[in-house]
């Protein structure tokens, strides 16, 4: 059975409020930092320069520059050095805390700075030699903006998802192509133990999504920030806030639905663990194939498609043990009206149709982000409806992205 995103979805990005997840420290492990700020450089008094090597260095924003944007970071162009030391302080003298970009391009605040207010930063290059060079600039930051781009984040403190979990962030208006490589330099994420992954963009720029080659590693800590708030997004508009979130991946738990067969194939760690009949979408209204993923867990919900279809093609059902798997309403849920047809024939409206029994027993199992591929329908899952990334093979997800990709993760 089917139904619309407003019917039943309470996270969406018209609302990012409900879909922010304030991050807290994490101390532990030693994360490594993906296209994100590294921990090696301090807020420590610069040192006494020495002209023994010749050092050039140059900082941004330019001395004196005024409107500048609460996201800015501090640049640097340096040769003959490495820039060891960033300092940034506000017109009161308090120091702003913030980290080297990995690259060592730049100097990122860990929130946003505030609206017109003046900073005075200093920058101190090390040669191998010993000895450094220090240069400073001062800037004054803009006021609050006009325009907006809601973003939403998907990930929440504290949570424990499925190995297929993407990160997931949501933008209302949607980012155009000429905009989306500055915002995806924003986006940092680490995975601890450390994997690789690639942001991917949909084609309408409203979404843009995180994952790795392969599924998440059992326990993986996952460290998302979402560093948009003040930074200019395009068309006037700047990001509405800043956004982070710290979670843990669970066990392996996958779901494999054959039209063919009729059947589910749990398989939790490499090893199945059950299987079941279904009964999937009929040939007017049929199941999408592809790789999804569970995106919400409701124990119990009413579909409702009065409204979008009319009172005579439309219905109004009680479900239980619903599991949201597309945008467009493609759920796993419990079906005794069709336990008949279940192993037999598909008589959905598209959903996967399981015995009350089999559905509690998935719902008291799975977590948002665990993987669910159908296979076999008339239906090609489409790209966006739903967090699809794993639909797409790597070599296809990676061009996705707005900024160059290493050739070790093409």
């Amino acid at each position: 059975m089917r139904r619309t995103l407003v019917a039943v979805m309470a996270m969406a990005v018209i609302t990012p409020v409900a879909l922010a997840a304030c991050g807290k420290d994490d101390k532990s492990g030693s994360p490594a930092w993906v296209g994100t700020p590294s921990a090696s450089a301090s807020a420590d008094s610069p040192r006494t320069e020495s002209a023994t090597v010749p050092i050039s260095l140059a900082v941004t924003p330019a001395t004196g520059k005024a409107e500048v944007p609460v996201s800015a970071e501090i640049g640097f162009k340096v040769a003959g050095a490495k820039v060891t030391t960033v300092t940034l302080k506000d017109s009161a003298g308090k120091p702003v805390a913030g980290t080297l970009r990995e690259d060592g391009s730049a100097w990122v605040p860990s929130s946003p700075l505030k609206t017109k207010q003046k900073y005075a930063a200093s920058v101190v290059a090390t040669a191998e030699d010993g000895s450094t060079k220090s240069a400073g600039t001062s800037f004054t930051t803009m006021g609050k903006p006009a325009r907006k781009t809601g973003t939403g984040l998907y990930l929440f403190d504290d949570h424990t998802y499925g190995v297929a979990m993407p990160v997931v962030v949501e933008f209302s208006p949607g980012i155009k192509k000429a905009d989306r490589a500055a915002v995806q330099r924003r986006m940092f994420v680490s995975t601890t133990p450390a994997q690789p992954g690639v942001w991917s963009w949909t084609p309408t720029g409203t979404q843009a999504y995180y994952r790795g080659p392969e599924f998440w590693q059992s326990g993986t800590t996952l460290k998302v920030r979402i560093a948009l708030g003040g930074l200019p997004t395009g068309s006037g508009r700047y990001g509405d806030r800043d956004r982070s979130a710290t979670a843990k991946i669970g066990r392996k738990f996958e779901m494999k639905v054959d039209n063919k067969s009729k059947k589910m194939t749990v398989v939790q760690d490499g090893k199945a663990i059950k299987t079941m009949p279904v009964s999937l979408g009929k040939k007017s209204t049929p199941s999408s194939s592809g790789t999804m993923v569970v995106m919400e867990k409701k124990a119990d919900t009413v579909f409702d498609t009065t409204a979008e279809l009319g009172p005579e093609e439309g219905y109004r059902t009680e479900i239980q043990f619903a599991q949201r798997l597309t945008w467009s309403g493609q759920y796993i849920h419990s079906a005794p009206w069709s336990v008949g047809d279940q192993g037999r024939r598909n008589v959905s409206h598209g959903c996967v149709n399981v015995a009350p029994g089999n559905a509690r027993w998935l719902f008291d199992r799975t977590l948002i982000g665990d993987p669910v591929t159908v296979k076999g329908t008339e239906d090609k899952l489409s790209y966006g409806n739903g967090w699809t990334p794993w639909d797409k093979p790597w070599s296809e997800f990676v061009k996705g992205s707005a900024l160059p990709v290493p050739a070790a993760l093409q």
